[in-house]
């Protein structure tokens, strides 16, 4: 990112900022996505930052000791499987408040991926191949620049899927009326905690396989801390998206932008203090809370289950 700003200049800026959104908005784009899905259903899952950390440990541990990426990224998905289905069996028992158990299924996971962690700190894991979308330039740096992973591919095409499957099918329109109305959805028959957990379990798998991009692609290492709170802010996502699969993927790719801005900067000479500039996505989100939050819009889109407390 910083070779293609310093070799187009100012007008590297936006080419590197474009590379940077590509890469860093992945992680955001699969938990808010995953979030969505489980939201929907009227059930709120805090603790996907500790699987997107423990995504991204399961993903590096399994593709160091098969020497296969993609291995590594099944034994992601089906980690996040394994903690959504414990959020929502927790959640499911009587007088469990689903908020208290995400902050601690959060603490676990985090905790957990310390541990499991610290003996793959220093090996190096197959990284998930990349596919060349700048051949069509001569430079070099834009090149590198515009190098595209799998896996970002994979989300951009599950967010319109997901809005189809909301929108235009039974399981969607069963998954919203969950949400909407849990007394209306056991008058027809439907086992609202089963629906609740095939959602949250598959929110769990989106969100590891966001874990396993961290450590397979960008930044392509484990170590602690790897997130630096990206699966929270991705669940704040989905609230500024107004809980559409859509908007996800526009606000990921915004705050992957921001997050890249910094270095694009610095690299084309602009002399910005780096933490100023580090500081962009946390600004961002404030700017969008402030003119999107609005009293008349502050539960737009929002499964009217979640403002019940349980």
């Amino acid at each position: 990112m910083s070779d293609t700003a310093q070799a187009l200049g100012l007008w590297g800026v936006p080419v590197a900022m474009l590379g940077g959104m590509i890469r860093a908005s992945t992680p955001y784009l699969f938990v808010s996505l995953g979030e969505t899905l489980t939201e929907k259903s009227g059930r709120v899952n805090l603790g996907l930052e500790g699987t997107l950390l423990m995504g991204a440990v399961s993903a590096y541990g399994a593709a160091y000791s098969t020497g296969s990426a993609w291995l590594g990224v099944l034994a992601a998905a089906g980690c996040g499987v394994v903690l959504g289905a414990l959020h929502a069996l927790l959640c499911a028992r009587p007088r469990v408040n689903h908020i208290a158990v995400g902050i601690a299924l959060m603490l676990f996971g985090t905790g957990l991926s310390f541990y499991l962690g610290k003996p793959l700190i220093q090996p190096q894991a197959p990284q998930l191949p990349a596919l060349a979308l700048g051949d069509f330039s001569d430079i070099p740096a834009v090149r590198d620049a515009l190098r595209v992973n799998p896996l970002f591919i994979l989300g951009v095409v599950l967010a319109p899927l997901l809005a189809w499957l909301l929108k235009s099918t039974r399981v969607g329109l069963v998954l919203r009326l969950v949400g909407e109305n849990v007394d209306a959805a056991r008058a027809l028959g439907y086992p609202d905690n089963r629906i609740r957990l095939y959602a949250t379990m598959a929110g769990g798998m989106l969100s590891g396989i966001g874990g396993s991009f961290l450590s397979l692609v960008y930044p392509g290492v484990w170590s602690e801390g790897l997130s630096s709170g990206q699966g929270l802010i991705a669940v704040a996502l989905v609230i500024f998206a107004r809980w559409t699969p859509m908007a996800c993927l526009y606000a990921s790719l915004l705050y992957g932008a921001a997050g890249s801005m910094g270095g694009a900067l610095q690299s084309a000479g602009v002399s910005v203090s780096h933490h100023l500039l580090s500081g962009a996505p946390a600004a961002l989100t404030l700017l969008i809370m402030l003119f999107t939050c609005s009293p008349d819009r502050a539960a737009q889109g929002q499964p009217r289950e979640l403002s019940v407390g349980s």
